[in-house]
């Protein structure tokens, strides 16, 4: 049976790999299907930097079957090896970590029909959700973490100004009654353009117009120049997306470090602003509980919890256009060497290894508990109780015990 050597994923792959592939086709008639499978192995295991297909294949097997029953029990033993792959806790290097190219950014200013404002883009029944709001001040990020989902959505290479968005922000119209949590982090990283085109100047103004509305910057920079050299309102929140450096080396290519992410929270934290850590997504591989817990004992030896207004938690969870998105790119990631179950509509990791992350960061930040406000972003009902020994009946109890935390660090400030 001829190979489509025309497949996009197929011509990804090494010249050796793609030889083995023509081969196994002709000498164990391979079905359309049972190639599929063996190139999307072939695709994970380079992409993942581990032992190539045509190094594992059990050859040696063919001294004991032949014909169908010899396809089915090679094709059976490469899935045994993926699969163990999969299941076991990934193994990174940081000597062969990717090292990323700053991609050639084209920075364009447009009119945009809407400011994309409204109720975060990822919210689902399925999943206890904090009802947060979004703005999009700017559309996508120029950082190049393997696992976001932005990448599905923009072209990287151009980051889009909304050249009216001073007009676009005073035109919302917010209740004086009621308290909203917004958050710029949705569409792009929200300080690492830093105050280009005036975004910054735009979205403080707001934050002062309405101390009703705690505003969240949500980055994996350090680019906080901006708000060390002026009176800034209380109403502003600035959290972190927090990973071990080698999760940083190997999957938040171009981010900030960890110590310059923490470098820069603890300067607003002394300015006295409102800071936060998002813990999302947290990655399960080889030394995780020590890699994790370092980052733990210094948040609570270095940060004061009256700052502190969040700890969020959180995984990888994937749509499959996202997956297909990082399938195709030329990269070495461990991302998707993760055992995906279905959860809520998308894939992630199996509830056990989310209670075994999510329980540990829970009890390492034990000195913190009744002083932060903990919640685990986008994860299933049944993960709070097991993780928090509490759990919220629906997402507005959730949203309403948050706000008020909120508010309540807002007056003590």
């Amino acid at each position: 049976m001829k190979l489509n050597i025309t497949d996009k994923y197929f011509q990804k792959l090494p010249s050796k790999e793609q030889d083995f592939i023509k081969h196994a086709t002709d000498r164990y008639h391979l079905s359309i299907q049972d190639r599929k499978q063996l190139i999307d192995m072939a695709i994970d295991l380079d992409m993942w930097d581990e032992e190539n297909l045509s190094d594992i294949w059990a050859y040696h097997l063919e001294e004991k079957y032949e014909g169908k029953k010899l396809k089915q029990i090679l094709i059976a033993h490469a899935k045994a090896y993926y699969n163990n792959l999969k299941d076991a806790p990934s193994r990174y290097d940081d000597k062969s970590a990717h090292k990323a190219k700053p991609p050639r950014i084209k920075f364009t200013t447009q009119e945009k029909e809407n400011l994309g404002f409204g109720l975060c883009p990822v919210a689902s029944p399925k999943t206890r959700c904090c009802n947060l709001l979004t703005l999009d001040a700017v559309e996508s990020c120029g950082f190049d973490c393997s696992y976001c989902s932005i990448q599905s959505f923009y072209n990287e290479d151009k980051i889009t100004f909304d050249s009216s968005l001073k007009q676009k922000l005073d035109a919302i119209e917010l209740d004086e009654h009621e308290f909203y949590h917004i958050g710029t982090g949705q569409a792009s990283d929200s300080l690492m353009w830093g105050n280009k085109n005036g975004v910054l100047d735009d979205l403080v103004a707001f934050a002062e117009k309405y101390p009703n509305v705690m505003l969240e910057f949500k980055t994996k920079s350090d680019n906080i120049s901006y708000f060390l050299d002026r009176d800034l309102p209380p109403n502003l929140l600035f959290t972190w997306s927090i990973n071990p450096q080698t999760i940083i080396n190997n999957e938040e290519h171009l981010t900030a470090s960890l110590d310059r992410r923490l470098a820069a929270a603890k300067r607003l934290e002394e300015r006295g602003c409102l800071v936060g850590f998002h813990f999302h997504p947290m990655i399960y591989f080889q030394g995780w509980e020590a890699a994790y817990g370092a980052i733990f004992e210094r948040l609570v030896s270095e940060f004061d919890p009256a700052r502190v207004a969040l700890v969020s938690l959180g995984t990888l969870t994937f749509i499959k256009p996202v997956m297909k998105q990082i399938r195709q790119r030329d990269f070495k990631s461990k991302i998707l060497q993760i055992p995906l179950v279905e959860a809520s509509g998308k894939l992630s990791y199996p509830l056990e290894t989310k209670r075994k992350l999510f329980s540990f960061a829970y009890q390492s930040l034990k000195a913190w508990h009744g002083k932060v406000f903990f919640y685990m972003c986008m994860e299933d009902h049944s993960l709070w109780k097991d993780v928090f020994g509490y759990e919220y009946p629906t997402n507005e109890s959730l949203e309403l015990d948050m706000k008020l935390h909120y508010l309540q660090k807002i007056k003590a400030s």
